[in-house]
Parts: structure tokens; sequence; C-alpha cells
């Protein structure tokens, strides 16, 4: 098995999946204790209007649909504070329409040749090396992020109003955390797919919640288990040859189901 780490794509696979992984454990279980799976998934089919746009203007892919990801989340993030009770109807819209806009720049596109599959269902074996500093710039920026303002995502995450009342910027982090949703979700497209970001950002927080006391655990735990998922989905789709990002959420399903049978950690 260990020639296939010889072969550039993998090794550029195995690198992208590692540093995604990275973004799921640590975002994934910021969105799950904040039940904000709704609006991640907002995000992540928006995101594909930056990816229409990119092709469209014939710039780079990942910092364009990056930033105009980031708009969609900042959107999102002030729907869900001013007007909570249309948020759901909002978030819908631009869901909807992020993803008509990239299809129909993606069709006035001269000479347009792209994969939809590609983005839809991820390609995370066709990530180039020339994106790898990106990705690894952009893991790092979350990764710091959620670490400088730790204690008030854990506040915040467990009693808002409680965080009010101590003074936390409840409301600042709020938008901090949408954006980083943003930043995430263009990382995870490329090893999954938009269709299949929200079953990789949820599943692993979700297991690993089951058996931890804590948020940075909880962290720790959903970030290994999503190099598991990810590193066994690579290997299955590269000796079955079926679709990478497919094989990396039926992997991460089939153990979401198991956990089930195990016991509830929380409870003793």
């Amino acid at each position: 098995m260990m020639e296939i780490l010889h072969f550039e794509f993998m090794q550029n696979a195995l690198a992208a999946g590692l540093l995604t992984s990275i973004i799921c454990g640590i975002i994934g279980t910021l969105v799950v204790v904040n039940r904000i799976v709704f609006i991640s998934g907002g995000i992540a089919h928006a995101s594909y209007g930056g990816v229409g746009l990119a092709f469209f203007l014939g710039l780079p892919v990942l910092p364009v649909t990056t930033a105009f990801t980031l708009g969609a989340a900042l959107i999102m993030a002030l729907v869900t504070l001013r007007a909570r009770e249309r948020a759901d109807t909002v978030i819908g819209v631009l869901w909807a329409s992020g993803m008509a806009l990239g299809i129909i720049l993606l069709d006035v596109t001269p000479g347009y040749n792209v994969d939809l599959m590609s983005y839809l269902f991820g390609s995370i074996m066709a990530v180039p090396r020339s994106d790898l500093p990106l990705m690894a710039g952009q893991a790092g920026l979350v990764l710091v992020l959620v670490i400088t303002f730790y204690r008030g995502f854990m506040v915040m995450s467990f009693d808002e109003e409680f965080a009010r009342s101590r003074g936390v910027p409840v409301n600042f982090l709020y938008f901090l955390l949408i954006s980083l949703v943003g930043v995430s979700v263009v990382m995870i497209i490329r090893v999954v797919g938009l269709i299949l970001v929200i079953a990789l950002l949820t599943i692993p927080p979700f297991i690993a919640e089951q058996r931890t006391r804590s948020l940075g655990s909880m962290m720790t735990v959903s970030t290994l288990l999503s190099v598991a998922f990810t590193v066994s989905g690579l290997l299955l789709s590269y000796l079955t040859d079926i679709t990478s990002g497919a094989a990396i959420i039926a992997v991460a399903s089939v153990c979401f189901f198991l956990s089930f049978l195990l016991p509830d950690r929380r409870a003793h």
C-alpha cells in the first residue's frame, strides 16, 4: 500500500486532507455546539457563485471563492442577528442564488470546460501542489484565531446570555465564527465537494461530542476522526476507483451509525 505515496497527486491529496481535517475538527465542533449547521449549509452552497465568478473573470479559484464566500457568510451572519425570525428564508434564498449565479457564470464563460462534478462532489485527487500553501495559510489562520478567542467561543457556545452578562463580545465572536466557517467551507469543498461539506463538517464533531466532556477535547477527537475518515476514504477511492469525496463521506457515515452502538461516555 505504501507505493501509492510515491505518486505526487496522492501526496497532495493527503496533505490537503490533513489540512482540511484540522479545519473540520476545530470549526466543525463550533458549528455543532452553536447549532449553526443550516447556516453552514447555506454558506457552502452559496460559495458556488464564487467558483463561477473565478472562472468567468479568469482568476485563481481559491482566493476568489474565499472572498465571495466570506461576503455571503457575513450577510447571513447579519441577517441571523438582526432578523432571526426570517433567517431561514434569507439563508435559503442566498443558498439558491449563489448556486444559480455560479451555474450562469460558468455557462457564459468562453471556452468553459470545468468539470462540474469535481466541485459538487470534490476533487481531492486533483488538488495541485500550488494550492497547498494557501490552504495551509487558511488552516493556520483559523487555528490562531480560534486559540486567541477560545475562551470567548467556549462561553458563547454553551450560554450566550451568560456570555453577554460577563461582557463577552458575542456579536463580534459570532461574526468571526461565521467568517471562519466561510473560509473553512472553501477548503472542504476541494476535498468532498459542496454537496457533501456538511457531512464532513458535522459527523466527526457529533461522534466526538458523545465521548468528550470539554470543547477542547471535542475538537481534538473530532480532528483525529476527520483524519481517519479522510485517509481511509482516500485509500478506498484509490483501490476501488470511486469518487474520492463520496468515499470519504461513506466511511464517515458508516462510523456515524456505528457510533450509536457504543456507550455514551458522558453518562459516566
